[in-house]
């Protein structure tokens, strides 16, 4: 029993620990006039805690949480990257893609890189995951919208939605099964809502996507 304390212990000592070291904060924009939104950003703790906002000056971000699988690879792509102290624009002569900044704060360290596109395969697989992360919040914002102030558009914005999964552009999931359940759930949404709801959350826990 007394081996078996201690080792229980010595394991909450390595979770403590490794919880202890995640330090660190990575942060994403996009500016791209004429696109919608023309701006967004979005800022990752290394303990997962994450927010997206459409404006520089918005005091009240849209907040969830990352798996921490995903939150592992996004940091280890910025590591691979020198955590932003090099640059990372393309020589090549191309139509505006929108400004994209990465910066990584920690403690007095702040390193940041603008560029329009990069050639290196590590900034636009930590750009893409950024876009996933965009594209799954402005889900989040459309439905949570929908069921408030627009029903007969719910469908629509399920729609959109389970497009996304489909094609695996939603990142942390889970965030989107209250209003799921709720349309689900609630009398007062077409049956053809509530369907598609009730479907997309259980897809959601299971995991499941399209062939």
């Amino acid at each position: 029993m007394r081996k078996a304390a201690g080792c229980f212990l010595l394991l909450l000592a390595w979770v403590a620990g490794a919880q202890s070291s995640k330090k660190g904060r990575i942060f994403f924009s996009k500016s791209f006039p004429g696109s919608i939104p023309e701006y967004f950003a979005i800022e990752v703790e290394a303990g997962g805690s994450a927010t997206y906002r459409e404006s520089p000056a918005e005091e009240d971000p849209l907040r969830f949480t990352l798996p921490p699988g995903n939150t592992a690879e996004i940091f280890a792509l910025a590591e691979k990257l020198q955590f932003f102290r090099k640059p990372l624009e393309s020589k090549l002569k191309l139509a505006n893609m929108g400004v994209k900044l990465f910066r990584y704060e920690d403690g007095q360290v702040r390193n940041e890189v603008k560029f329009n596109f990069s050639e290196d395969p590590n900034a636009r697989a930590l750009a893409d995951w950024f876009e996933k992360i965009g594209e799954t919040e402005r889900h989040r914002i459309a439905l949570e919208r929908a069921a408030q102030f627009d029903r007969l558009g719910v469908n629509k914005a399920l729609l959109a939605l389970e497009i996304s999964w489909d094609n695996h552009r939603i990142v942390a999931p889970e965030q989107l099964l209250p209003v799921l359940d709720k349309i689900a759930t609630q009398p007062n949404f077409v049956h053809i809502a509530q369907a598609r709801a009730a479907s997309l959350a259980e897809r959601i826990r299971t995991g499941k996507t399209a062939n």
